[in-house]
């Protein structure tokens, strides 16, 4: 999902950013401005797998970075092959007074989904401005973080700030399809000491669309993503002697059984507070079954009435549902084969074994469940007060009296290979969005709203600067 990461002369690069207080002056008009240009110039290189541009990306960050003052021994190149591609990972070390303390991690990723060009309004890889919007692959997910970080990096290096600690850009080239730019920028030295990381791909929250905030949150855990292969194999044979055994109607009472399965609620101190916070904001039948199975997981009437609510019941329980199917060879042959592809969503400290031989226990003994590449079994982040405050006062300087609430994700960044790792994630930024409406990740014709990416640079400046 969302991501971002040098010969300096002080005659040759301007310092306004710091006011006569001794304060560092808020971001202008100008600053604003030149982030959107950067934002459009990442856009407009198309850095979906297969297309091979993330090294091309990677030298327009450095190209700035460099510019900007940062020596060319604080910018690592971490390149990765995957399928006979190079992508790369990006980190930048902006040098803190005391190397003895852990680094912090910025993350961002660089990669995007490619766009079905045919089906947007626009042309997804030539940013337009319409409608106080910016529309482009890669505008939300996740270039405005890498474009945000970049930018607050230059400007805190022109002003002639210095943090306290090292702070690091790690960036990675593959986030949407496998991170193995990710596992390399995490095993650099630099980034494996890191404190902690702050993931901008899993912040934000969502306003009205006159711009009042209402519900911000920081990704302190995630699901994992498993997918597994649901087999049956027989001998097969002519479609003029049909038999008992065919296995496509096999696999369909699998599955069938598998729709069935239940997996129980489990609450971590995470998934407790957002189902406490949600039952007293929904109220009614919800509220009170929420409630209920806080105390009570296994209550059968409070579980009947939370199913109707997938979009709340998913941080519950594990999920697991059928995606695809594949099955027969020859439209006049019984099927020999017949495989659906079932994808699970499992909560931290479930183990995916488990959740594997649950399906296996299901299917029955003619079917063979199988996992389907890698599945990462990633911990929760448990909130800290010093971290949290940190983050809360970004959120203060862009949205006043807006609050921030710890959340777990249904879906996955690459926060899960840092919590793995032991570099404990969550997610920042305050990046405000109409939803429905501009939840385009992914999709056609995605947007993000200008003044709102604008505010970022306020964050982010609050943040960075806060930061011990």
């Amino acid at each position: 999902m969302l991501r971002i990461a040098l010969v300096f002369s002080l005659a040759a690069a301007p310092l306004p950013a710091v006011a006569a207080t001794g304060r560092l002056a808020s971001p202008t008009e100008a600053d604003r401005a030149e982030a959107v240009a950067l934002l459009k110039q990442l856009v407009a290189i198309p850095t979906a797998k297969r297309r091979g541009r993330v090294p091309e990306l990677v030298d327009v960050l450095a190209a700035k970075l460099t510019k900007a003052g940062f020596a060319p021994e604080d910018i690592v190149r971490r390149p990765v092959t995957v399928d006979g591609e190079q992508t790369m990972g990006l980190i930048v070390r902006y040098a803190g007074r005391d190397a003895k303390l852990p680094p912090v991690a910025l993350l961002a990723h660089m990669d995007v989904v490619d766009a079905v060009a045919a089906n947007w309004a626009t042309d997804p890889y030539k940013p337009v401005e319409k409608d106080g919007y910016l529309y482009g692959r890669g505008t939300q997910d996740n270039k405005f973080g890498v474009a945000v970080l970049v930018e607050t990096f230059v400007r805190l290096r022109r002003a002639g700030w210095r943090p306290n600690r090292d702070l690091l850009l790690a960036f990675s080239g593959d986030e949407e399809t496998g991170m193995r730019s990710t596992r390399a920028v995490i095993a650099h030295p630099w980034v494996a000491r890191a404190a902690y990381a702050l993931n901008s791909d899993a912040g934000g929250g969502s306003v009205t669309a006159d711009g009042r905030p209402i519900a911000f949150g920081m990704q302190a855990a995630e699901k994992t993503n498993a997918t597994f292969a649901v087999t049956v194999r027989n001998r097969g044979g002519h479609s003029s002697v049909p038999r008992d055994d065919n296995a496509i109607y096999q696999l369909a009472h699998a599955l069938t059984r598998i729709e069935s399965t239940r997996f129980p609620v489990q609450l971590n101190s995470v998934t407790r507070a957002m189902v406490t916070r949600i039952a007293a904001e929904r109220g009614g039948a919800l509220g009170e079954a929420l409630t209920r199975l806080t105390t009570v997981p296994d209550d059968a009437r409070a579980l009947d009435v939370v199913r109707r609510y997938p979009d709340v019941s998913n941080i519950l329980w594990t999920t697991c549902v059928a995606t695809m199917l594949e099955a027969g060879n020859a439209p006049n042959a019984l099927p020999q084969n017949a495989t659906a592809t079932v994808n699970c969503r499992i909560l931290p400290g479930v183990a995916v074994e488990a959740v594997r031989q649950g399906l296996a226990s299901a299917a029955g003994p003619d079917t063979a469940i199988t996992l389907v590449d890698e599945a990462v079994e990633s911990p929760v982040s448990e909130p800290r007060a010093a971290v949290t405050a940190l983050l809360q006062a970004g959120l203060s300087a862009t949205y006043p009296g807006a609050t921030l609430h710890p959340t777990m994700s249904s879906g996955g960044t690459e926060g899960r290979e840092y919590r793995r790792a032991g570099i404990p994630t969550w997610g920042a930024g305050s990046l405000g969005l109409v939803l429905p409406d501009d939840s385009r990740a992914h999709g056609t014709d995605e947007r993000i709203p200008l003044q709102a990416f604008g505010r970022e640079l306020d964050y982010w400046q609050e943040v960075l600067t806060r930061l011990q």
